[in-house]
């Protein structure tokens, strides 16, 4: 865009959430101008939005946090090319399942996280949690039968859902955060999961706007 860069982006290496929003700024074609935080400094974020999370955007004035919130704000501001289906149903089901996302499929691993970090993690409860996401990918599977993503063209769906089930086919080992090592290890993507295998390869070829 003329001018210069539309978006400031607040961010953090390897979050997953700045994921999200890095692969829908991309999609939209909207330049950025990064602002690469440590987790051990959060000023720069927390002078501008009051509080320490990325990521956050600043766009004209407006300050907005949490992804899920900023994708919905670049849908508001560029419509084309879009995150959401245009048609209201098609819409509301992708709606449904991104809160489905952040409200089920990322309770194990969040759980899993705050007991390994336990001096005495609870080993039934861990097992529990590690069933469950292993049980979950063949959710995915089935969404991606016969599709290239996950509700039909990329989406909002798929940029929310990509940066957590990446980690199923491996990861970088400088990434040493304990919230993925408990993605990458159990989330064994193996042969009966053809689909997914595919959409993370294809999503993973996607440009991201940071």
């Amino acid at each position: 865009m003329a001018g210069g860069p539309s978006i400031r982006l607040y961010r953090a290496q390897w979050s997953t959430n700045c994921e999200r929003v890095g692969l829908a700024l991309a999609h939209k074609g909207i330049e950025v101008q990064s602002v690469l935080i440590d987790y051990g400094d959060r000023s720069p974020v927390e002078a501008v939005s009051g509080q320490g999370l990325v990521p956050v955007i600043e766009d004209a004035g407006e300050v907005v946090n949490d992804s899920v919130a900023i994708l919905h704000h670049l849908e508001r501001r560029w419509p084309n090319p879009a995150l959401f289906p245009a048609e209201r149903a098609r819409r509301g089901e992708v709606e449904l399942f991104i809160d489905w996302f952040e409200r089920v499929y990322k309770q194990a691993p969040n759980e899993l996280e705050d007991e390994l970090e336990r001096e005495h993690p609870d080993e039934s409860l861990v097992e529990r949690r590690r069933s469950e996401m292993r049980a979950r990918l063949g959710v995915f599977e089935l969404l991606l039968d016969g599709r290239d993503h996950l509700f039909g063209d990329f989406g909002a769906a798929d940029c929310v859902a990509y940066p957590f089930l990446k980690y199923a086919a491996g990861r970088d080992p400088a990434d040493t955060e304990l919230f993925h090592l408990i993605l990458a290890d159990h989330q064994p993507l193996g042969d009966d999961h053809p689909n997914l295998a595919a959409w993370i390869e294809r999503v993973g070829e996607r440009p991201r706007a940071y």
